[in-house]
C-alpha cells in the first residue's frame, strides 16, 4: 500500500475517531506513516484529504444502506425505516462527521460538491425505496419525493444523535406518514 492509500486509510480512521475539525496533520502523518509533504503532493491539503476520505466513507455507507432498502418494494415501510434507524445507530460517528462537515460547505467548494452529490444520490435512492420511482421516472417527481424522504432521514438522524430516547421509532414515522398523506395528497 502506497502513501496515498495509507493517508486515505488514516484520514478515514481519524475522521471517525476525532471529527472533521479536530484531525490534525500530525494525526494523519502519525497514523499513516507518511510524511507531511505527501499530504500536499497527493491531495493538495489536509482538507482535501479529509473530504476525499469522507466521500469514501459516505459512499460505502450509502451502498450498504440503499442495498438494504432497495429491490424489494414489498418490504413494508416500517421495516425500511427500522433498517435506516439501525444503520444510523451503527454509524453514529460517521453521521456526526457529516453534520460537522456541513459547516465547511460555505468555505470549501469540494466539500460543497461532496455534499451536493451525496444529497442527489440519496434523493434518488430514497425516491426508489419509498416512492417506487426508478431512473426513468420524471426527474421532478424523483426530486420531490426524494427530497421529502431525505428531509425525514436527516431529521431522524439529528434526533437519534442528539436525543435518542425521544427519537421516533420506525412505527412512529410510518404512522405519521400515513396520517399526513390524506391531508397533503393532491393526486
Amino acid at each position: 500500500m502506497g502513501h496515498r492509500d495509507n493517508l486515505l486509510k488514516a484520514a478515514r480512521s481519524c475522521l471517525l475517531e476525532k471529527g472533521y475539525a479536530q484531525v490534525t496533520v500530525r494525526d494523519l502523518v502519525a497514523s499513516s506513516g507518511a510524511n507531511l509533504a505527501s499530504i500536499s503532493y497527493h491531495f493538495g491539503s489536509k482538507e482535501q484529504l479529509l473530504t476525499r476520505a469522507l466521500l469514501e466513507l459516505n459512499a460505502e455507507w450509502g451502498t450498504k444502506l440503499f442495498s438494504a432498502l432497495g429491490g424489494d418494494r414489498n418490504l413494508p415501510a416500517v421495516d425500511r425505516w427500522a433498517r435506516i434507524i439501525a444503520s444510523i445507530e451503527a454509524n453514529r460517528a460517521l453521521w456526526f462527521v457529516n453534520f460537522e462537515s456541513i459547516g465547511y460547505v460555505q468555505r470549501d467548494p469540494e466539500v460543497r460538491a461532496l455534499n451536493s452529490s451525496g444529497q442527489a444520490q440519496s434523493r434518488e435512492a430514497l425516491a426508489q425505496a419509498f416512492g417506487g420511482l426508478g431512473p426513468d421516472a420524471d426527474p421532478s417527481d424523483i426530486h420531490a419525493v426524494g427530497s421529502h424522504y431525505y428531509s425525514l432521514l436527516t431529521g431522524l438522524a439529528v434526533q437519534i444523535l442528539t436525543d435518542p430516547a425521544a427519537a421516533p421509532t420506525a412505527a412512529d414515522i410510518v404512522r405519521a406518514d400515513e396520517y399526513v398523506k390524506p391531508a397533503t395528497s393532491s393526486r
